[in-house]
């Protein structure tokens, strides 16, 4: 093997299996001075503690993975297969699980994963579901300009205009930037700096801002 195709499969080797993370939830956000004096805003979330609820292997699932379980509910709230899955491990009842692959560490059924698996100054990535707008117009949901406000115009102002022809092709084109609902997608911000990390309240203050409301589930991959 050449010594390029050699630090080719290394670095390769090395991308899938960084892919350590943890569940947590949006608290909100704040801003920290850093040594230079500059105000920088961030986001506060409450990182774990997470739990070990399934390992899946190549064996049995054709793939590796760990199942990873955050935030206590009550068991009259879990569903009775849920309710058995959590039993087998010995863990109480989750709200939230979420599968990650080829995860850094090794672990085993039960093992609790907290902030402790990151380190202050590295970068993450943050999954979340965007907040939700409702139904809204042309204008507020692709910033459509709208139409001019004199010649007598009044009730196509903030209208979309034409949305194709009537008879050639005779329909509507997938894709056409229409009114509908906006919001509550799944979003993802990559290269968010670790700012400050407090191990006692599983707090992780990462730079800038991430997707959701508050209180909102996140996924943050290393």
């Amino acid at each position: 093997m050449s010594e390029a195709l050699l630090l080719r499969w290394t670095f390769v080797k090395f991308i899938k299996l960084n892919m350590s993370g943890i569940i947590g939830k949006k608290v909100g956000m704040t801003s920290l001075f850093d040594e230079e004096g500059n105000n920088i805003p961030c986001t506060v979330i409450q990182a774990g503690p997470c739990v070990v609820t399934q390992i899946r292997t190549v064996e049995k699932d054709g793939y590796e993975a760990l199942q990873l379980g955050y935030d206590d509910v009550r068991e009259k709230n879990v569903t009775a297969p849920l309710n058995g899955h959590f039993k087998k491990v010995g863990v109480s009842p989750k709200r939230k699980l979420v599968e990650f692959k080829e995860f850094q560490e090794e672990k085993q059924l039960g093992d609790v994963i907290d902030v402790s698996i990151f380190e202050e100054g590295e970068y993450v990535d943050v999954v979340g579901t965007s907040k939700g707008k409702g139904f809204q117009g042309v204008v507020r949901r692709h910033g459509f300009a709208g139409s001019a406000n004199s010649h007598g115009q009044s009730a196509v102002l903030r209208s979309g205009g034409s949305i194709g022809a009537a008879s050639t092709p005779g329909r509507i084109f997938k894709g056409k930037r229409m009114a509908g609902r906006m919001g509550g997608d799944r979003v993802k911000v990559q290269n968010l700096r670790v700012l400050k990390i407090y191990p006692e309240k599983n707090l992780l203050v990462v730079s800038g801002s991430i997707p959701g409301a508050r209180g909102s589930y996140v996924i943050i991959d290393k």
